[in-house]
């Protein structure tokens, strides 16, 4: 059940959840999750991706990115989405948080960052290469979290090397799970949970059934950082390594390139007498006025 609130006042709007799945496609049947009576086991799936404080060069085929000198980090949104777990895990008194990525042999390094934060094991499904075609990620991921027994798997919102928000979604609904966008709020009791998101003008508020996919907002919660202790354990943590089975994609990038070079700046003056100018360029040559 969805309620939009703003202020004091609160309307209900919509039930939520996802349109039911044709069971034509194997890909959609029904996933086995575990009847338990509180909240313990969570799939965290995260991306590789680089700092971005890194400086980009495109490599010499146009299409990817030169990863020489690159340092790559866990993607600053699934930061919020291993700490939701985490928390819940905390809150439930046992349990297990699993990381799931799809990525080459060196996203093992950053899934190890999550194990730091204090997650339990991962899931790499390995690929040379993660495809521009969101359908086709949520696809390998689905397969892998079909028969987890998951009771909860996050995402964060977006990536911050592709800008992709649509992962998480499609993952629901191939696994015909609710589905809730963007959260700010969690609180789970029993077998429902109900979110907070942030909209124009207020907050809406989602309840939903459990088990459940979620994408993690900033403001969610605060990312702890890693003890020593932690850092060291997760060097023992385990990751599974299975083959990524990749569906046929049916997007591709066909060139990159960086963004235009920004215009010199130049002083028209000081003071009040150089405001007419000012005003005559913001007019007639930036057409922002």
């Amino acid at each position: 059940m969805r309620r939009a609130v703003s202020g004091s006042s609160e309307r209900r709007i919509a039930s939520a959840g996802v349109l039911a799945a044709p069971r034509s496609a194997s890909y959609l049947s029904a996933p086995t999750f575990l009847a338990k009576e509180s909240l313990v086991r969570i799939a965290v799936c995260v991306k590789r991706v680089p700092d971005t404080e890194t400086r980009i060069r495109i490599a010499g085929d146009g299409v990817s990115i030169d990863e020489s000198g690159v340092k790559f980090v866990l993607n600053p949104y699934d930061e919020y989405a291993v700490e939701e777990a985490l928390q819940r895990r905390e809150k439930a008194g046992a349990g297990e948080v699993v990381i799931v990525t799809l990525g080459p042999e060196a996203a093992q390094e950053t899934m190890r960052t999550a194990f730091a934060m204090g997650a339990d094991r991962g899931i790499l499904l390995r690929a040379d290469a993660i495809p521009a075609d969101a359908l086709a990620v949520a696809k390998a991921l689905a397969a892998e979290l079909r028969d987890g027994g998951y009771d909860l798997v996050l995402f964060g919102k977006i990536a911050a090397d592709d800008g992709n928000q649509s992962v998480g979604p499609m993952v629901a609904e191939l696994l015909a799970l609710p589905c809730v966008t963007a959260v700010t709020k969690l609180e789970i009791e029993g077998g429902t949970g109900t979110a907070h998101r942030e909209i124009e003008g207020g907050v809406e508020v989602v309840e939903f059934a459990l088990p459940a996919v979620l994408t993690c907002e900033k403001g969610l919660n605060t990312p702890r950082y890693p003890a020593l202790k932690g850092i060291m354990a997760a060097k023992k943590k385990p990751i599974e390594v299975k083959p990524a089975t990749i569906a046929a994609s049916h997007l591709k990038v066909v060139g990159l390139e960086p963004p235009p070079a920004r215009k010199e700046g130049r002083i028209v003056g000081e003071g009040v007498e150089a405001v007419p100018e000012l005003m005559r360029l913001l007019r007639e040559e930036a057409k922002v006025l």
